[in-house]
């Protein structure tokens, strides 16, 4: 196929995609939906829980950090929210996981939404053979989701409900800097995939959308990357919003912003001048090793 024709059925494939993607969210569908929602103190899930609370949602929010969690419940009851619960929660303590589900759905006597968002923090560098903290960031970032999501199917699958899993472009397409994290984006791509089929073919009525996001402004994401990744970032409280518009219409994915769907569709055409593009954008001088 010539470079024109890719081109044409690009465009093509982008504006048949524009056409299924286009915004029928209805914000009162969330009027007093039961949302649990994870990594809910900062960054994305921060904004994801104000924007919960404006539709008049009733939350469940989980992270490690209790007064965190306190200081966004108190705004979330302010911007609307029907109700706020917290619950602080080590996601890489497996039971953690399971008691979490259980504290949901103790408050809020069932569930409409899983939104998976925590993650673990991982270093910005060249691998050096971090085995340790691989495993433990494949539990937080990855099994912890799975744990999540098995011990809160049933109330989903009685709701007719919606698992919203947040992951990244760097779920599809490696980049340097990220060995582990990749890994657990990743995984989260072929579990959650596999899950939707088989969901699917016993007629249970649960949605999964999966969430890739590009480079976004949240603190944890510009200590990483400033001055090394030459990308302008995107606001949170706008991929946050994303975010929960794609699970409220149960989207199969969102891609936030549009540009990463592009490079999903791409990614296998030309891998070798991918990976080079990919590395143009990285400043290796301002690189910690």
């Amino acid at each position: 196929m010539g470079l024109l024709a890719k081109g044409l059925c690009l465009a093509a494939v982008g504006a048949f995609w524009a056409f299924l993607t286009r915004d029928s969210f209805d914000p009162g569908s969330l009027a007093g939906a039961k949302v649990l929602l994870t990594g809910a103190s900062a960054g994305i899930g921060e904004q994801m829980a104000y924007h919960y609370a404006t539709f008049g949602a009733q939350i469940v929010l989980t992270a490690r950090r209790e007064d965190v969690l306190e200081k966004v419940m108190e705004k979330c009851l302010k911007l609307g929210a029907r109700s706020v619960f917290y619950i602080a929660a080590d996601m890489s303590l497996p039971p953690d996981t399971e008691k979490v589900v259980k504290f949901a759905l103790e408050k809020l006597g069932g569930l409409d939404y899983l939104v998976l968002n925590h993650i673990g923090q991982s270093p910005f560098k060249l691998w050096a053979g971090e085995v340790n903290h691989t495993r433990w960031l494949m539990q937080v970032n990855f099994l912890s989701y799975v744990q999540l999501a098995s011990a809160a199917l049933p109330a989903l699958t009685k709701s007719k409900g919606s698992i919203v899993v947040v992951s990244s472009l760097i779920g599809k397409i490696p980049t340097p800097y990220t060995t582990s994290y990749t890994a657990a984006k990743f995984a989260l791509d072929g579990f959650f995939g596999s899950l939707r089929h088989e969901l699917a073919m016993v007629g249970t009525d649960v949605s999964i959308t999966l969430c890739i996001l590009g480079v976004i402004d949240t603190e944890y994401a510009m200590e990483k990357i400033r001055g090394v990744v030459m990308m302008s970032p995107y606001p949170a409280t706008e991929a946050a919003l994303a975010i929960i518009k794609g699970g409220a219409t149960r989207a199969r994915e969102i891609h936030y912003p549009w540009g990463t769907m592009f490079l999903c569709l791409i990614r296998d055409w030309f891998p070798d001048y991918r990976d080079l593009v990919i590395r143009s954008f990285y400043n290796y001088s301002n690189t910690a090793v």
